[in-house]
């Protein structure tokens, strides 16, 4: 395992790297907007990506949502990439800065997290899923300022929750994330289910 930024196989520079059993390589980069909309609206206005709230959006809507994301300085969106092909998209995001902030209190060094994993290519791989959730939290984790990462799925997504769950999360409440409405961005209330994994947990795990 590797945290040093270098250029991954697809050209763009990793910042972080891992080695998967029965994987191989995988990387962490950055999502850049104009070069990953197509992919990522592929992903997001599918029916099972329902509960990220982007079905209706176009691929230039997609574009913007990331262009205005990329300019913040307290959330980053991120891909993670086996060989050439992106595999699971996910943000972070300071709750401080965030809608979360109203719904639980903040403690230094938390880190929020939204991650969805792409649509599976060829025969199914167990495990799979479990593996680039240990990546996102190996990510997370080399800053040695975080302490806690927190979630907070839909209290619907029965199926995120339970992964969470499995991969070592406490969940938490259930929480309403209020409305955001922004000239830059529109968000509609939320019920949530807060999880929470502690670094001492996650590095347990690992």
């Amino acid at each position: 395992m590797t945290t040093e930024a270098s250029a991954g196989s697809d050209g763009a520079e990793a910042l972080y790297r891992e080695t998967v059993d029965g994987v191989g390589t995988v990387h962490v980069r950055r999502l850049d907007p104009a070069r990953d909309a197509d992919v990522v609206h592929s992903w997001v206005s599918e029916e099972r990506a329902r509960f990220w709230g982007m079905r209706e959006t176009s691929v230039e809507e997609v574009r913007e949502i990331y262009e205005h994301l990329d300019s913040l300085s307290t959330h980053h969106a991120f891909l993670v990439v086996v060989g050439d092909d992106p595999v699971m998209l996910f943000q972070t995001y300071e709750p401080e800065a965030d809608r979360v902030s109203e719904c639980y209190e903040v403690e230094p060094g938390d880190i929020g997290v939204h991650l969805m994993i792409g649509p599976a290519k060829g025969r199914p791989r167990p495990g799979f899923t479990a593996a680039m959730l240990r990546v996102l939290v190996g990510h997370v984790l080399a800053d040695p300022q975080v302490r806690r990462i927190v979630a907070e799925p839909d209290v619907r997504n029965a199926v995120a929750i339970d992964r969470l769950r499995r991969t070592g999360f406490e969940l938490g409440p259930e929480i309403v994330l209020p409305e955001v409405d922004l000239p830059e961005v529109f968000l509609p209330e939320k019920r949530a289910r807060l999880a929470i994994m502690r670094r001492e947990a996650a590095e347990a795990l690992r």
